[in-house]
């Protein structure tokens, strides 16, 4: 018997368990697109007809069933994909580590008893297994990338504009955008072109990167860091050139205050929640969500004005030079080392340390399997617009690597 899409679809439904999944769909697909043939696992936060979005909580699990698509999704349905369901996730997307106490806590398949990172849990664990072929995610500050990382996938987080987030649930409108993980780079400029108003442009490669001495390169595992020079060698051979050079562009990185956006704006998504149903909650998300009480108006204004300037400053730098470091800055941790909330907190801090800063730039940014060191993940960060480079960087470097 012929494999048609419907009987993938069909097949990697039956394979779709939680807890990477909180719900499978069992509506059918096209026959015909540019993605025919093609399953994908939605995250559990962009509306698909027909269904709850849960955000991964379980305030909004008795919310009525989406009456239509998100306009990801509904792009994905009309070029042939098949949607299989609903993947798990941190609640409301706020955390890089991908655990959730409501719907259980997806874990690589790279390593025993480690989590696969987050937010987008679910949907990486799920390609990384093999049940999907892509993952639609979102990435606030990492949550497409860190699981890339974790699960040995290429993850690319788009320019923010490039890709419509109407109907998806937000975490913060500043710095949300969607993103997209699969095995295989070749994936990227297809899928792209569909959720995308125009096709990504094609680019040739860079003749260099730039290496930050002063950000994002210590408190390395020792595994991240022979992975990390192991791809610096491949990128050499590759005629890129390296540049390792200290900016101040981190010194005022550093100096802003990144947690205000989440904070805040989830807060202005999710009050009524909150203040109704908090003890529903994640305690580590309501937490975090109630670290916006401390902030004033004026405190937050000027951190909006410090991104501004941070922005105009990363696309002088970063336009045809992309950035490159570490993923994460370590191995996929143990679901059983972060029962401590001290640990946790530390952790999340530390996984998120290096991506955030392509959301906070309004950047792109892919990050590359290291295949010689399951669950490392390289990095490349360019400034807005420039995902086409990154396309390009993927394709090119994903055999290298």
């Amino acid at each position: 018997m012929t494999n048609t899409p419907q009987s993938l679809l069909d097949a990697a439904r039956t394979r779709a368990k939680a807890p990477d999944f909180t719900a499978v769909f069992d509506d059918p697909i096209l026959d015909t697109g540019s993605l025919s043939g093609l399953n994908i696992a939605v995250k559990d936060l962009f509306d698909v007809r027909g269904y709850v979005t849960r955000a991964g909580s379980l305030v909004r699990k008795d919310t009525p069933p989406a009456t239509k698509d998100a306009a990801a999704v509904a792009r994905l349905r009309s070029a042939g994909a098949g949607l299989i369901g609903h993947a798990n996730m941190t609640e409301f997307a706020y955390s890089g580590l991908g655990l959730n106490p409501h719907y259980g806590t997806a874990m690589t398949p790279l390593h025993e008893g480690c989590i696969a990172g987050g937010s987008t849990s679910g949907g990486a664990s799920a390609v990384a297994r093999g049940v999907a072929d892509i993952a639609l995610g979102t990435d606030t500050g990492g949550s497409a990338r860190i699981p890339a990382a974790f699960c040995g996938l290429v993850g690319f987080k788009p320019t923010a504009s490039t890709i419509s987030r109407e109907g998806a649930v937000a975490l913060s409108h500043s710095l949300d955008s969607v993103g997209v993980l699969t095995r295989e780079a070749g994936l990227l400029r297809p899928v792209l072109n569909v959720l995308r108003d125009s096709a990504i442009p094609t680019t040739p490669m860079p003749r260099s990167v730039i290496i930050p001495e002063n950000f994002g390169m210590d408190a390395l595992d020792p595994d991240v860091t022979e992975a990390f020079e192991t791809a610096v060698t491949a990128l050499t051979t590759a005629g890129v050139a390296i540049r390792r050079l200290s900016l101040d562009i981190f010194d005022h990185y550093n100096a802003l205050s990144a947690w205000h956006f989440s904070a805040v704006e989830s807060r202005a998504h999710h009050g009524t929640y909150f203040d109704t149903a908090r003890d529903s909650f994640d305690p580590r998300v309501s937490a975090r969500m109630a670290r916006a009480d401390g902030v004033t108006a004026i405190e937050y204004a000027a951190t909006l004005a410090a991104r501004d300037a941070l922005i105009t400053e990363a696309a002088h730098l970063f336009r045809d030079t992309p950035l490159m470091m570490p993923t994460v800055a370590i191995m996929p941790p143990k679901l059983d080392d972060l029962h401590d909330d001290i640990a946790y907190d530390r952790t999340n801090q530390l996984v998120l340390r290096n991506t955030s800063f392509g959301n906070l730039i309004n950047g792109c940014s892919v990050s590359l399997p290291i295949t010689s060191h399951p669950g490392a993940g390289l990095m490349l960060t360019a400034s807005g617009g420039q995902d086409g480079l990154l396309v390009t960087m993927a394709e090119t470097l994903q055999g290298i690597l």
